[in-house]
C-alpha cells in the first residue's frame, strides 16, 4: 500500500541571516521567534539589532562560536541570525494543521536517543515531533539538551500516541509507520505531502495498537545481523529519502512549466 499523491506544504520555519535582514524581519512584524548570535562578539551592527529585539519582546540567544557557525552554515559570514515562523509553543491542532511532515516516537526508551532525533526532525524541517513515553522531568530535560535545544525552533510535545494519530487524523494527514513487518522500502511510497510518521521504541518496536493505527508501514533495508536501527537513525533515512522525492517533484514540475512555456 501506497501513500496517495499529495503535494507538500513546505515548512513554516526560515531563517533570515544578517543584521540588515533581522532588522527588516523585525520591522515588517513578521513572526520572529528568536535572533540568535556568537556568545563573545564585539560587532555594533549586531548589537543594534540584539536591542530593537529585546524591545520588541524576541528572546535573544548566545551560542558558543562553532555552534552560530554550524547554525549559520557555509553560505553566509553573517554575523547574526532569527528564526521566522510559527510558535514553537503551539498545541498539537495546530501543528498538525500546518500540512507538512509530523513525528511521532513511539514508546522510546533512552533520552540521548530521542534528543537526537528532535534535532534530526528540526533540521530536515518538521512541522513538529511528539513523543509518547513516560519520561520523567529529568530525562525530558536530558532529551531536549541532546536536541541542542531544538524545542526552541520547532514544536515538541508528549502526548499519547492515540491522541496524536486523532489529531493527524482530523487535519488530513496520512499516517506511516516504520517498522520491520513493513511490504515496502521508503521509496515505494510518496512522503512529500500531510504526514505523521510514527518510529517505535530501540527495542520493542512501534506497540501492536499503534501500528494497527497506521495506513501504511514501511521497512527501513537492512542486511545485518541485529536487524535494528538506532531510532536517530530511522528518522534520519526517512526525512533524507522525503528531501528526495521533494526535489525530484520540484524538478519535474519545474520541467513540467518549462514545456508549457514552449508550447
Amino acid at each position: 500500500m501506497t501513500l496517495p499523491q499529495v503535494r507538500e506544504t513546505p515548512s513554516a520555519r526560515r531563517r533570515v541571516a544578517g543584521a540588515d535582514a533581522v532588522e527588516a524581519a523585525i520591522d515588517a512584524g513578521e513572526p520572529v521567534r528568536c535572533v540568535v548570535l556568537p556568545e563573545a562578539t564585539d560587532d555594533l551592527r549586531s548589537a543594534e539589532v540584539v536591542s530593537r529585539a529585546g524591545a520588541a519582546g524576541i528572546e535573544v540567544l548566545r551560542v558558543a562560536p562553532r555552534r552560530f557557525a554550524r547554525m549559520r552554515g557555509s553560505g553566509t559570514r553573517a554575523g547574526i541570525l532569527a528564526v521566522v515562523g510559527p510558535d514553537p509553543h503551539a498545541d498539537l491542532a495546530t501543528v498538525m494543521a500546518r500540512g507538512g511532515v509530523v513525528w511521532l516516537l513511539a514508546g522510546p526508551v533512552y533520552p540521548g536517543n530521542v534528543g537526537f532525533a528532535i534535532r534530526t526532525a528540526e533540521v530536515s524541517g518538521a512541522d513538529g515531533l511528539y513523543v509518547d513515553n513516560d519520561f520523567d522531568h529529568a530525562a525530558r530535560r536530558e532529551a531536549v539538551r541532546a536536541s541542542m535545544r531544538a524545542d526552541r525552533f520547532m514544536p515538541i510535545g508528549w502526548a499519547p500516541a492515540g491522541r496524536v494519530i486523532d489529531a493527524a487524523r482530523q487535519a488530513g494527514k496520512r499516517v506511516l509507520g516504520v517498522e520491520d513487518v513493513g511490504s515496502a522500502p521508503p521509496w515505494a511510497h510518496d512522503l512529500t505531502g500531510p504526514l505523521l510518521v510514527v518510529v517505535g521504541a530501540e527495542a520493542e518496536g512501534i506497540p501492536a495498537a499503534v501500528l494497527g493505527r497506521c495506513d501504511a508501514v514501511t521497512r527501513l533495508p537492512m542486511a545485518g545481523f541485529v536487524q535494528s536501527y538506532n531510532l536517530q537513525a530511522a528518522v534520519a533515512a526517512l526525512a533524507m529519502e522525503r528531501f528526495r522525492q521533494l526535489e525530484a517533484r520540484r524538478a519535474s514540475d519545474a520541467g513540467a512549466s518549462v514545456r508549457e512555456g514552449r508550447a
